[in-house]
């Protein structure tokens, strides 16, 4: 639950969401995140640490700079921890209907 809660705590900062959702749509360097958003470089750099700790990106070096993928395994196993939601809200909604 560690992992899960470093996830959802830095998924909790809109700046940090629009950032994951940027390089959701394809792999992005900093320069390229920066000119989509109103903060700086320097910020934009801060953000991609904390989702880089959170393991829901990662960079690849591409010469001078650094290239930043959704992290598969990261995003997986937050992907995990919500799916037993869901599991658990579908068996109850099984049961509910089940008595009805």
């Amino acid at each position: 639950m560690v992992k899960d809660s470093a996830q959802l705590a830095a998924l909790g900062d809109p700046t940090r969401r629009r950032i994951f959702e940027l390089v959701g749509t394809r792999p992005r360097t900093v320069a390229e995140i920066t000119r989509e958003l109103t903060v700086s470089q320097s910020a934009v750099s801060q953000h991609l640490k904390v989702l880089r700790e959170s393991r829901l990106v990662r960079a690849e070096p591409k010469g001078a700079s650094n290239v930043y993928h959704i992290d598969p395994a990261g995003l997986g196993q937050m992907r995990a921890w919500l799916d037993r939601f869901w599991s658990n809200t579908l068996a109850a909604y099984k049961v509910a209907v089940e008595k009805s």
